[in-house]
């Protein structure tokens, strides 16, 4: 949910600063389908009996849907704010990967939230013997704001970068769509274009 409100924070910043909402549309994102795999190979894991069922092999699970969603952040460094989100994805990949498929949550975080982590294979977990402490979700969103969760100093990343994706897309400083540039151009958009890679 951390990201969803930093795409709400750029929409309004985007707003308050002149851009336009509609060129959204022409944001230019090379393999996009590639991280809505991963995005749903997560949401699959964290929201239904898949995790549950996948056993042993979820963590192992996890960590590929973390890796393909980051490939494809790679491919996107020309978009302002994608290095920072590619930043934040690395640091909670690697204290995933270094604490044997689980992002370690802090006892404070819960406190704070003043719930335990939900039962079964999640993306949060108290652990003993913790690696990249200051890595894991030591945060917590406050408990009034809905769908608050907890977080990790990589969320926090990614919520920045995405928030300056969106502000810099509605302001049109990222790369367009071939659609997008025949219409700048004044081309016909009919006319047959091959989308880079």
């Amino acid at each position: 949910m951390f990201i969803l409100y930093a795409v709400v924070a750029g929409l309004l910043l985007g707003l308050l600063s002149g851009g336009s909402p509609s060129r959204l549309g022409d944001l230019h994102f090379r393999w996009a389908p590639l991280i809505a795999l991963g995005m749903m190979g997560q949401l699959l894991l964290f929201s239904t009996g898949v995790g549950a069922a996948l056993g042993d092999a979820a963590p192992a699970a996890y960590i590929a849907s973390n890796l393909v969603v980051l490939i494809a952040v790679g491919r996107n460094l020309a978009i302002p704010g994608m290095l920072l989100v590619l930043m934040g994805g690395a640091a909670n990949l690697v204290t995933i990967v270094a604490n044997g498929g689980y992002m370690p949550v802090s006892p404070e975080a819960v406190a704070a939230m003043g719930r335990l982590p939900k039962e079964g294979y999640s993306n949060s977990k108290l652990v003993d013997g913790v690696v990249l402490g200051p890595l894991t979700d030591i945060f917590a969103m406050p408990t009034w704001i809905p769908l608050a969760n907890v977080f990790s100093v990589g969320d926090a990343l990614i919520g920045i970068g995405a928030a300056i994706v969106v502000v810099a897309a509605m302001h049109g400083r990222a790369p367009m769509s071939i659609r997008a540039m025949k219409a700048v151009q004044g081309e016909p958009a009919s006319e047959p274009a091959s989308e880079p890679a």
